[in-house]
């Protein structure tokens, strides 16, 4: 190679080169093919040329001129001939070198036309990657704008026809990171044709060698982190130029490349087409196999080798290291152009670390929570995939450095469990009410449920390892109609077991869960919605149900140790049977005993041991609750009972504490509640009405505004009195009577239902009846006298007889025995210090009657 061939391929063309060679025999490849520092612009984009082209040209054709002048006379036609051709290549020169540059460049940057067909790696070095590179070159004029430049431009490259390189080696730097080495390439020798419309086909192969490592991580990082905004790659070789058999020098070139953010590829979308999860062989392991799809929408054509990873979590803080949770492998993955890849990952989960599992600081969840919890709810969650230290043995190191060095985030997309729960189901059903004494933010102040759950979850077909649900809890929203009725919240852990069940023909698993809640809290939230759900079970015909929507943390026990899964969404139906038709009247409330226990001048408090049937199949305790009860809607007094736990069937002795009080009711209450006495005195049939309001459970303002919707009504329990004969329904509490028609006086048997007090009568105004209307005699008595429990005998009353009358005449016969007469009187009765006007109607009464 000539020292003058080391010129540039563009280099500066300085005025004068041509007068100062004075040699006429020295080479004319001196001077540059293209030299014009019109095509280089300087630092600061000024052209140091412009202007002064005309000028060359004018100077190159002056010269000619005198060569050709001198030499006239003594040459002969040979030498004529010899010295036009070399005039025409030195003018050619000339406007090569100081008028066509410019052009030529503008014109191939506007009319190089380049189509890659196809990128693959040929092979993987133990040093970098052999490339093959298939491309189409050509140069296109009608690309190129300045009708001036197309015709320079065409004119030229006419002329070149070729342009050829010896090997090259290209290095890429990046500007913007410290001008890193990104990489190099060797690219063997080319030959493009220049001529316009020519079609040049590329097939070579390059090697291509990675540069520096840790220049690679952070613009890896920075990438991945959406932090590289525009990347710059500058590129710069050496080049060895020919045009045909004329050599045109080494020359250096310089190209910088700038891709903004949307030109960087991304990583590209990805399906996941297979995961399964099943058991390791050795225990305390778990096999994880994936299967990706992803679509290559460039010309690349390549072998990935077998790669190993390390997978990785996030820790509780953006500062602290990734958790590894699992080890990965990929087989031989092999990427055609413009189509579908494929690729199998293998991993193994060994027994989760503790800090993946520990509670972090300042919060309720662990790691593990925070990414199940992403996941189950449907949200992509972020896994970090990095290559691992210990490759497989077939990969090349470089691989491995690079791979060690980047941490690529992967989106797992989640997965709802929408649709997880078959079957829900809620039996042996126990209520409790609220405690009225409890603090408003006690679990004690609100309803509580207690019950057998029974669940049938769907399991997903990936999962094919062992577990075993241990625990739950759970916060559940309940639902009636569309509409929310209250909030179910079991804080407290409840123990459960399960039995994994296989599904039948196209069924998939499923996990059968059965627990035990106790006492959960049910806050009511909608006293309407409640109480139409009360309504349907009072009345209704057809089973309710109840929508819950629940979150459920959840203790498992795997391969992998404990888990435990937080806030797992889960829907279900709970199917409440409506109570029984006809269930109010089978109640059946009987008395077993009355006590009086406080009394003032208008009210009594009556204590009573109840006997109640429960013809529901569910079950209560009752803390305390407090009823009015109401007759011809008047309140006449209420009812309380505390601490009672309602079985099914029979419940005995229930104590019930009842104040009478009618006077605090309307201005009518005092009457109708003397008239109700009275009717049930005389064996009338009478009944009561029992209705929730609006302190029933205190502090439960919600729930007694639901129950206050509603009552019911009871038949006023018979009394069994002493002497009573079993079935005996027709209780007396006068059971007979005796006269004495000499003396005009006349006793009583009475039978008081008291156990514990004396009844006192201070005034009677009695008269018997024979034959239901013919009066028998008239008793006007106004001296105490009283009523002890049990059986007891009344002092000898006076009777003025009714002489003349048909009853009067039906005693006299009777004297010496016996005869059935009616009675109607009225009383004034006595209770501690209550006091009380009552009327009493009594017939058919077996009356003795004597002559003494």
């Amino acid at each position: 190679m000539s020292k003058d061939e080391a010129a540039p391929l563009l280099a500066s063309a300085k005025p004068g080169n041509g007068s100062d060679r004075d040699d006429a025999h020295e080479p004319i490849e001196s001077t540059p093919l293209l030299a014009s520092t019109s095509a280089t612009p300087t630092y600061d984009g000024s052209d140091p040329q412009t202007g002064r082209d005309d000028a060359s040209i004018r100077s190159g054709q002056s010269r000619t001129s005198t060569t050709h002048s001198t030499g006239k006379k003594s040459r002969r036609w040979p030498s004529f001939i010899a010295m036009g051709v070399l005039a025409c290549v030195a003018i050619a020169i000339l406007i090569l070198a100081f008028i066509v540059p410019e052009a030529v460049q503008e014109y191939a940057q506007q009319a190089a036309v380049i189509e890659p067909t196809s990128l693959s790696i040929d092979s993987i070095t133990t040093d970098g990657v052999r490339a093959r590179v298939q491309a189409n070159f050509r140069l296109d004029g009608a690309r190129v704008k300045n009708d001036h430049v197309r015709r320079i431009g065409r004119a030229s490259t006419w002329v070149a026809n070729q342009l050829g390189s010896d090997e090259a080696k290209i290095d890429v730097y990046v500007p913007d990171y410290d001008n890193i080495l990104l990489g190099s390439a060797v690219i063997p020798p080319l030959v493009v044709g220049l001529r316009d419309g020519t079609t040049t086909y590329f097939d070579f192969v390059a090697d291509i060698r990675p540069g520096n490592v840790e220049g690679l991580r952070a613009i890896a990082n920075d990438w991945l982190d959406g932090k590289l905004d525009r990347l710059s790659l500058n590129g710069k070789t050496d080049l060895n130029l020919k045009s045909g058999l004329i050599p045109l020098g080494i020359h250096t070139i310089s190209e910088t490349l700038v891709f903004e953010a949307n030109n960087i590829p991304a990583i590209p979308k990805y399906n996941i087409t297979r995961f399964h999860v099943k058991d390791g062989p050795l225990k305390g392991s778990m096999l994880v196999d994936v299967s990706l799809s992803a679509f290559n929408e460039y010309p690349v054509e390549l072998d990935i080798p077998e790669l190993a990873f390390d997978v990785m979590v996030p820790g509780c803080a953006q500062t602290d290291p990734f958790i590894t949770v699992a080890e990965a492998s990929t087989g031989k993955i092999h990427v055609e152009p413009l189509s579908d890849v494929s690729a199998n990952v293998y991993g193994v989960i060994h027994e989760l670390p503790d800090s993946l599992t520990r509670v972090c600081p300042d919060s309720s969840s662990s790691p593990l929570d925070l990414l199940l919890k992403q996941y189950m709810h449907g949200e992509p969650a972020t896994l970090f995939v990095r290559g691992s230290n210990r490759p497989d043995g077939d990969t090349p190191k470089w691989i491995a450095d690079i791979l060690a060095s980047v941490v690529v985030p992967v989106p797992f997309p989640g997965r709802t469990l929408d649709g997880l729960i078959r079957d829900f189901s809620l039996t042996d059903v126990h209520f409790t009410l609220p405690d009225p004494f409890a603090d408003p933010d006690d679990p004690e102040a609100s309803p509580k449920v207690s019950g057998n759950i029974l669940v049938t979850a769907s399991l997903p077909s990936e999962m094919n390892f062992g577990i075993n649900v241990t625990n739950v809890r759970a916060t559940a929203d309940v639902i009636y109609k569309k509409k929310k009725m209250g909030e179910l919240n079991l804080r407290k852990w409840q123990h459960a077991n399960s039995t994994r069940v296989e599904g039948e023909n196209d069924d998939g698993p499923s996990l059968k869960i059965e627990s035990r809640i106790i006492d959960a809290p049910l806050n009511i939230t909608d006293s309407d919605v409640f109480g139409d759900v009360v309504q349907a079970l009072l009345f209704g015909n057809e089973p309710i149900r109840l929508d819950v929507h629940a979150l459920v943390d959840v203790k498992v026990e795997t391969a992998l140790g404990e888990l435990i899964l937080k806030e797992v969404p889960a829907d279900g139906k709970i199917p409440v049977k409506p109570l029984p038709s006809g269930a109010i009247g089978h109640i059946d409330p009987q008395i077993g005993s009355l006590k009086i226990v406080d009394s003032s001048l208008d009210s009594i408090t009556i204590q009573a041991l109840v006997n109640v049937t429960n013809p529901t199949p569910y079950t209560a305790y009752i803390p305390f609750a407090n009823v009015h009860l109401v007759a011809n809607d008047s309140i006449l007094g209420d009812g309380t009972i505390q601490n009672a736990n309602i079985r099914a069937g029979n419940n005995t002795n229930l104590l019930v504490t009842a104040t009478w009080s009618p006077a605090k009711g309307s201005p009518h209450s005092r009457r109708i509640g003397r008239d109700l006495i009275s009717q049930y005195i005389s064996g009338f049939n009478t009944s009561i009405t029992v209705k929730p309001h609006l302190n029933t459970i205190p502090g439960q303002r919600v729930l007694c505004k639901a129950l206050s919707r509603f009552n019911a009504t009871f038949a006023v329990p018979k009394l069994h009195l002493p002497g009573d004969l079993p079935g005996d329904n027709n209780t007396r509490f006068i059971r007979d009577a005796t006269f004495h028609f000499l003396s005009s006086t006349a006793t009583f048997t009475l039978v008081s239902p008291l156990q514990f007090n004396t009844l006192y009568l201070d005034f009677v105004n009695a008269t018997a009846f024979y034959n239901h209307t013919e009066p028998v005699g008239r008793i006007l008595y106004d001296l105490p006298f009283a009523a002890p429990p049990g059986k007891s005998q009344t002092p000898r009353l006076p009777v003025e007889w009714s002489i003349g009358s048909v009853g009067y005449d039906a005693v006299r016969r009777a004297i010496g025995g016996e005869l059935e007469l009616d009675a109607r009187a009225t009383v004034r009765a006595r209770l501690g210090n209550w006091k009380e006007s009552l009327w009493y109607q009594g017939s058919g009464i077996g009356a003795s009657v004597h002559l003494a």
